[in-house]
């Protein structure tokens, strides 16, 4: 660890509103840089108890001469409303249409009273063009036609398929904010065309998912490049699925939610010459200035966690010149009552290239590896999102062992013998297997907040989408309640987990002869074997799950982040606050 010389210095954080001199106003955990990632820098000032000066230079987050721009979240207003379609006046009039509503008589009138009241308006041209079309209400199928008689410019018809779920609605929004991106939209309506068919309790839910898709279908990440468009859609008006209190609750729920899937999605997106563990320390402490009613945090540095015994975390980061910052976020809810500890802790790898057993070969993935911190993009971006929805009688730990997996003459080999703060020894057997090592620290550290129940993500295991594919995250649990719990919240956010075996005997690959065990087995069941290693390092007595999120984490197809994980978080959290 001798490389890694930096001062042993205790950060207290406070915000302050006054300015100061430039040493004191940057929080950003390494006191030589200042790496602007997002927004402008927050003030903050930070009392340290041994001061010292970093001996050495670091990778500075502007390698490369790149300085993201500072580029605002979309902002769209939702407004739920009963009028008559006719009458809406607007740029785009959606109809979100199953195939059974595209049905038609021997006539080639449409069977759905929605449908025939629009034709009707549109003297049969709206079924004349379907028909062109060969628009038949497919998932994925959409068509928009701009067409006389109402009083909106374009009519479009987007497809929910054979049956309505909460991924057709967060489509049909998505296929919405594209269309308004193609025609240069600023005002839009959105219906269902069997609207009265969902009953009257899920239609808040249902308006919500429309929202969702609508609200991140508007994003994009534009930070990067050197010129880009800026929306133009400003407000959407959600037809015939209610409206009031509880509607506009949800709305505003489906907006908080979004917020932290963007932030997630910027975290994942962003290079790892941006994005350091010092710059991902920094995200995590100004959520938790935006929102210092409910958060407090608490960043270690290097000798603070050799304090901690993080033999495991720190022999991870030995060989980069930036320093790693574990991460602790603490929720604690308005009013004070706490009825349940949680913790959500996320691998936080701002770049893994395997380091001695570096990452090569057709398929390695090294020039994505900026996704190898995944877990903790949704873990704090979950945090954003209850900090501004601020539940009840829950306490949450926010928790990531953040560094970079490299290769140096300090870094840790093959064959090397960890010990863990828990006093659990590992032989390294594959340096590649690094996530594993940090997120041991991270959970007995997780154990020891006092958490009942812990959830921890990342993208772990290439075995994990050979298992399960590209869109599939896997669940590994002992504890059926907590399988319930997520799967559940999973069905309601509209993300695909699957569970998966903890199959025990798998455990005798990982066995060392000179040590407790070694960081991994054999090729076959990679995932599991991975999840049996984190077992050994979580308290028997607290309910845990593991989510491999090596798959759904990047859209190969669009070439960016999804945000995965945040909304089944955030909607787990919310569960057990109740």
């Amino acid at each position: 660890m001798a490389a890694i010389r930096v001062a042993s210095t205790s950060f207290t954080l406070r915000a302050s509103t006054s300015s100061s001199s430039s040493s004191s106003r940057c929080y950003n955990l390494c006191p030589s840089v200042f790496a602007k990632f997002r927004f402008s820098p927050t003030s903050y000032a930070l009392s340290s108890t041994r001061p010292k000066r970093m001996a050495h230079s670091i990778t500075r987050a502007a390698l490369g001469l790149t300085q993201p721009k500072k580029i605002d979240p979309p902002k769209i207003s939702f407004a739920a409303k009963e009028i008559d379609l006719v009458e809406w006046k607007g740029d785009i009039l959606a109809v979100g249409v199953t195939e059974k509503d595209m049905e038609k008589d021997e006539n080639l009138a449409f069977k759905n009273i929605i449908l025939q009241k629009l034709d009707l308006q549109l003297g049969g041209s709206l079924s004349e063009a379907s028909s062109e079309e060969d628009f038949t209400g497919k998932t994925g199928q959409s068509t928009v036609l701009r067409l006389p008689g109402l009083g909106s410019k374009r009519v479009g018809l987007i497809g929910l398929g054979a049956a309505s779920a909460t991924t057709a609605y967060r489509s049909l929004g998505e296929a919405v904010a594209a269309a308004a991106k193609s025609a240069q939209a600023s005002n839009v309506a959105i219906t269902l065309a069997s609207s009265e068919g969902i009953a009257a309790e899920l239609k808040p839910s249902t308006a919500s998912a429309i929202a969702t898709g609508a609200m991140l279908g508007t994003f994009d990440d534009n930070r990067f490049k050197s010129e880009s468009k800026k929306p133009t859609l400003q407000s959407i008006d959600i037809i015939g699925l209610g409206s009031g209190p509880e509607m506009e609750k949800k709305l505003k729920y489906a907006e908080d939610v979004c917020s932290g899937i963007i932030l997630g999605k910027e975290l994942v997106n962003a290079p790892a010459n941006v994005l350091t563990p010092g710059v991902l320390a920094e995200e995590a402490a100004r959520i938790a200035s935006d929102h210092s009613d409910v958060f407090t945090a608490k960043i270690l540095d290097v000798e603070q966690c050799k304090e901690l015994k993080m033999g495991s975390y720190l022999a991870v980061a030995a060989a980069s010149s930036n320093p790693p910052r574990f991460i602790h976020l603490c929720y604690k809810p308005p009013g004070g009552t706490v009825r349940t500890k949680l913790a959500l802790v996320g691998k936080g790898l701002t770049f893994d290239c395997g380091g001695y057993n570096i990452k090569t070969g057709p398929g390695c993935m090294i020039e994505l590896m900026k996704f190898d911190m995944g877990g903790s993009a949704a873990v704090l971006g979950a945090a954003k999102a209850l900090g501004q929805i601020k539940p009840t009688g829950v306490e949450v730990h926010f928790i990531v062992a953040a560094c970079e997996n490299m290769i140096s003459g300090t870094g840790m080999r093959p064959g090397d013998i960890l010990t863990a703060s828990n006093g659990k020894t590992i032989e390294v057997n594959n340096t590649d297997a690094e996530g594993r090592l940090t997120l041991a620290d991270a959970l007995i550290y997780a154990c020891n907040q006092g958490a009942e129940k812990i959830v921890d993500l990342a993208t772990l295991t290439g075995a994990c989408i050979v298992a399960l594919g590209p869109s599939i995250a896997g669940v590994f649990t002992a504890s059926d309640e907590l399988a319930s719990e997520v799967l559940g919240a999973s069905e309601v956010s509209g993300e695909k987990l699957w569970r998966l075996p903890m199959e025990e005997s798998y455990w005798e690959s990982m066995k060392s002869g000179v040590a407790d065990m070694v960081n991994t087995g054999g090729r076959q069941g990679g995932a599991i074997t991975a999840a049996l290693f984190l077992k050994q390092f979580v308290d028997e007595k607290v309910q845990w799950m593991h989510i491999d999120m090596a798959g759904p984490v990047w859209n190969d197809k669009k070439k960016t982040a999804t945000g995965f994980g945040v909304s089944t978080l955030v909607e787990w959290v919310i569960k057990n606050s109740s």
